[in-house]
């Protein structure tokens, strides 16, 4: 058997690399950055522990149930009951406790599904009237990343609003960040014989046995030489902000007059900061002529409605812009089958959350991974006198 080459150490590239190794494969991964993760990372500096942007894992889908077959997931932070109920909607300028009845309307049954080749604001809008409309499609800014959530696939946005809003929550969190499943990723990895190489930057393919490219597409562009690995995805300026914590600042606040998500992460997960802090982190999508600090402006003024006296308590704050490196989204009349396709031709596979794949956030990246993998163990293994099925 050929050993397979996993470029990209992310959550992708590991799926890849474990599904490969499991199936009975040689495999060697490169990943540029000094450690595994990509935005799966948890950065830690000092008492402090964030992840590359708000995360969840969502129990709802196929990862799920892999991950928890390999005791992968390690332990979960559930949210208190009564911090759940601190979960506030600024809507009309005020921050309110329950959702305008239009939204509530969109979950259900008769909504449950919703067309391909019709925006979401239109689509809604005729059926809970404008106010509804706008409102669900901000909420599930959340959930997409993307700047104007109502311009978007109306099947697209729906399927995502609706498990973003079921009960129980789909939503879990890993105890110490997302990084502590990309820990226990990679050591499972390197027990079925995954050879990992970190600080390790590919600039061409290898010559010979099957490659897996686990990165985002710009970089998978530039390293196929391929200009056709383009997909729509959104930009988000990121917050992270340590406060000294106060009694009655909100769990989490959902901007549903423009798209905007901040949450306090402590409230679930004390390790992540130092006794007596909170750790706010948020996403603000930003139009493609807007600038990070347009969405750091919306952020404070939720903070100041969440959180009030948010400035004078502040010990540590960090901002970043997320662009084109959020996930794919689909427009009117497109589907996830519209996307990169996982095949690139000869033995090149391609794996992320900009794939043609299904599911929902890094669903879409353990999907597309888990094909590369599949065709790359076949690839490996040609029967022989046989080519290799391009």
């Amino acid at each position: 058997m050929h050993r397979i080459t996993v470029i990209g150490g992310g959550f992708a590239g590991l799926t890849a690399a474990v599904a490969a190794a499991e199936a009975g494969a040689e495999v060697t991964l490169y990943e540029a950055h000094r450690t595994l993760g990509g935005r799966a990372r948890t950065t830690a500096t000092g008492p402090y522990r964030t992840n590359e942007g708000p995360h969840a894992l969502y129990n709802g889908g196929p990862h799920w149930t892999w991950l928890r077959q390999r005791d992968l997931i390690g332990p979960l932070a559930p949210i208190p009951p009564f911090e759940g109920a601190r979960l506030r909607l600024h809507h009309r300028g005020a921050l309110r406790r329950t959702p305008p009845l239009g939204l509530v309307k969109l979950l259900g049954r008769r909504h449950r599904y919703a067309p391909v080749d019709r925006d979401f604001y239109g689509w809604a809008a005729e059926r809970v009237g404008e106010e509804g409309a706008r409102a669900a499609a901000n909420y599930i800014a959340v959930a997409v990343f993307h700047h104007d959530p109502g311009s978007l696939s109306a099947a697209f946005v729906q399927e995502r609003l609706r498990r973003a809003t079921k009960l129980p929550p789909e939503a879990h969190y890993p105890r110490g960040g997302w990084s502590s499943v990309i820990e226990r990723m990679a050591a499972h990895a390197w027990n079925l014989g995954v050879r990992v190489e970190t600080g390790a930057r590919v600039d061409a393919l290898p010559e010979d046995g099957p490659v897996i490219v686990a990165t985002s597409l710009d970089a998978a562009r530039r390293l196929l030489g391929d200009e056709s690995l383009r997909g729509e995805s959104g930009r988000t300026a990121l917050l992270d902000l340590a406060v000294r914590a106060r009694r009655g600042d909100a769990f989490a606040v959902s901007d549903l007059d423009a798209p905007g998500w901040i949450e306090r992460f402590t409230a679930q997960d004390r390790s992540l900061a130092p006794a007596g802090e909170s750790l706010f982190q948020g996403q603000f999508p930003v139009a493609p002529e807007e600038s990070r600090a347009a969405g750091l402006e919306r952020a404070e003024r939720l903070l100041d409605l969440g959180a009030p006296g948010w400035r004078e308590r502040t010990v540590r704050r960090r901002e970043a812009l997320a662009a084109g490196r959020t996930g794919a989204v689909d427009l009117p009349g497109s589907t996830w089958r519209d996307r990169p396709a996982v095949r690139r031709g000869g033995a090149v596979f391609l794996a992320g959350d900009q794939v043609a794949a299904p599911g929902v956030l890094s669903e879409v990246s353990f999907t597309s991974a888990l094909e590369a993998a599949m065709l790359a163990v076949r690839a490996a293994r040609p029967v022989a006198g046989a080519p290799v099925t391009p």
